[in-house]
């Protein structure tokens, strides 16, 4: 359903977002502009992150900001990246702390210029935020690692509570959507995890032009994969030169594929239009 105001996209009623507000939103507020920290919710305008910082998470990106890649539906800058910083590791655990998170997730720009893709930085920030804040609970969304699963390893090795790797979109879409990923091989990644780590956690868009059997599928290539948490929430287009949305899907439809999915096997399935990859993510990690 497309929705539209002198030639500019407007956004249906459910797409709507909630001010955030809450005296633990306020606290994270105050401690992230006090001390210059940097979170995905507030850099990337979350929907949720009232909601999220109120339950005490909060979402991280690592090794710069600055992407190798240049997906049609992401925000982030691409070209060549800065070298890594050696000290983000104890940064990042230093502002988990500060700011008491009690369920942080990392995630990271793809960084196809470095040998080991990054991994050594994911091993040593998992590391670092472990020892500083030991009663917080890690989740890690990563990037494919070009397939090389013995930089997965490390990140596994490093002992996080939830590993996840988004699918962003159906087998169909995603030689249109994303850039240099494979389906494929995001989906041989989310097995690597589901064999030797155990919680392997993915999620999709919706409103990219994919049908409904086309997100069926997706969700039998998951649990095939061994996949038991997906998320699912609507696209948005960061501006107006990235992919436009296809389609701005029902609130009723993200009921209907939260049921489906449950029904097929999964254990936890986050579906409605507001969901991003992070959203209720302390719940995950008892699926």
């Amino acid at each position: 359903m497309a929705h539209e105001l002198n030639g500019r996209e407007r956004l249906p009623k459910w797409m709507k977002m909630k001010m955030p507000k809450g005296e633990s939103y306020s606290k994270v507020k105050n401690l992230v502009n006090k001390h210059g920290l940097h979170t995905i919710c507030a850099s990337g305008n979350c929907p949720n992150i009232g909601e999220c910082w109120n339950r005490g998470t909060a979402t991280f990106m690592i090794l710069g900001n600055i992407c190798t890649r240049k997906c049609k539906f992401c925000a982030v800058p691409n070209g060549m990246p800065l070298a890594p910083d050696l000290e983000e590791p104890k940064k990042l655990a230093e502002s988990v702390r500060i700011m008491g998170v009690k369920h942080c997730v990392i995630t990271s720009v793809d960084r196809d210029d470095l040998e080991d893709q990054g991994a050594g930085i994911w091993a040593e920030t998992i590391r670092e935020v472990k020892r500083v804040n030991p009663e917080t609970k890690i989740e890690v969304l990563i990037p494919d690692f070009r397939g090389k699963m013995e930089l997965v390893q490390q990140v596994i090795d490093a002992g996080p509570d939830v590993i996840s790797h988004n699918l962003e979109t159906t087998e169909e879409r995603t030689p249109f959507i994303r850039f240099a990923a494979k389906y494929r091989r995001s989906l041989d990644v989310i097995k690597y995890v589901a064999d030797n780590f155990g919680r392997a956690k993915s999620g999709i868009m919706l409103g990219l032009g994919e049908t409904h059997e086309d997100v069926l599928k997706t969700m039998d290539d998951l649990l095939e994969a061994g996949c038991k948490v997906m998320t699912i929430g609507q696209y948005l287009a960061p501006t107006t030169k990235h992919m436009p949305v296809v389609e701005y899907i029902e609130p009723e439809k993200f009921v209907e594929y939260r049921n489906i999915g449950i029904r097929k096997g999964f254990k936890f399935v986050e579906s409605s239009p507001l969901v991003r990859s992070s959203y209720r993510a302390e719940e995950h990690v008892k699926a």
